[in-house]
């Protein structure tokens, strides 16, 4: 019975001296954090990246990826209680902007994801063609931001001179294909199904056309209680995305390459590398500069700016209330 308690003291002492090297103990407990996510590369690469390397675990996280189809309804899942973080698009700037949740975290701008599409038999060649015309998209989101700047650059009033028809993008790209409306505006891979269902159909303008004026940046916010609660945590979260955002810096066509073979295989692997393109990634380095030199605020508030028009927002906060930067900028030295 001595020898037993003497073996399993020298192997507790031996589990807390590797333990106190950075590998985690046999009986380390993990912190469980709930993340709602969007099935876009924009959105869920690093996620992904970063379990699949094992990051997050080195961190001591436990992430429990929740998915969910639009931005929209990621946010009022966080607000609701059933997730702690969550990842999205343009609804970044939406929801934090009313109050609810703060943003600490970017992942890449959606240089082109947002798309617009339309069919072969429209007579549509260029977006000021579709006055007078219904265009399918999920207002409220990054396809609808996008939407809203290609109609206003062509001369159209969003609100006379088109008719807007609101539906989950699944169903909006149904609609396209099945030639209920001519036209759709999509976020990518949705592109994807346009393509293989609609050989015919062509892609007139994407959100490339409008950077950086329209840059829509996608990333990280935190349910309001939780953020308050649960700084450390969430800086162990940016310790754990900074390797899988430097595998997709450092090597992008690898990183496409896995995330397509793991997550994205109904992606046809040259269709998901050229959709992992129309996102622009930066280092932790360029990303640090951007968050203090307030570009970063800047994007943010151009897309609150439309969402505080379109949604009549009251008393909506600035992008400078809702964004935190310093857990970043805290973890990441100049």
């Amino acid at each position: 019975m001595a020898l037993q308690r003497r073996d399993f003291i020298r192997t507790a002492v031996a589990a807390s001296a590797v333990s106190g090297l950075g590998f985690p103990a046999f009986a380390q407990s993990r912190t469980k954090v709930k993340v709602g996510y969007l099935h876009t590369p924009a959105v869920d690469g690093q996620i992904w990246l970063g379990l699949q390397s094992g990051s997050f675990a080195k961190q001591g996280l436990d992430l429990e990826p929740v998915l969910f189809t639009t931005g929209l309804e990621l946010f009022q899942a966080m607000i609701g209680g059933s997730l702690d973080v969550l990842a999205t698009g343009a609804v970044l700037s939406n929801f934090p902007a009313r109050g609810q949740g703060k943003v600490f975290l970017i992942n890449d701008v959606e240089y082109a994801t947002a798309q617009l599409w339309v069919r072969e038999d429209s007579g549509v060649k260029s977006v000021a063609d579709l006055k007078g015309k219904q265009i399918s998209t999920t207002t409220g989101t990054t396809a609808h931001v996008f939407l809203d700047r290609a109609l206003r650059s062509a001369g159209l009033d969003p609100a006379k001179d088109v008719r807007l028809v609101n539906q989950r993008m699944s169903e909006a790209v149904t609609s396209l294909i099945s030639g209920a409306v001519p036209a759709v505006a999509l976020w990518a891979p949705f592109d994807s199904v346009v393509r293989g269902k609609l050989p015919g159909a062509r892609k007139i303008v994407d959100a490339s056309a409008f950077f950086p004026q329209a840059a829509i940046v996608g990333g990280w916010a935190a349910r309001n209680d939780y953020y308050e609660k649960n700084k450390a945590v969430l800086g162990k979260l940016i310790a754990g995305w900074l390797p899988a955002n430097e595998q997709i810096v450092a090597n992008p066509e690898a990183a496409a390459e896995q995330l397509q073979k793991t997550q994205y295989k109904e992606v046809p692997l040259a269709e998901f590398k050229e959709q992992f393109k129309a996102s622009k990634y930066y280092s932790a380095a360029e990303w640090r500069s951007k968050y203090a030199d307030g570009t970063v605020t800047q994007w943010l508030q151009q897309v609150t700016d439309f969402f505080v028009q379109s949604a009549n927002i009251p008393n909506a906060l600035k992008a400078q209330q809702y964004f935190d930067p310093s857990l970043f900028t805290g973890l990441v030295k100049a």
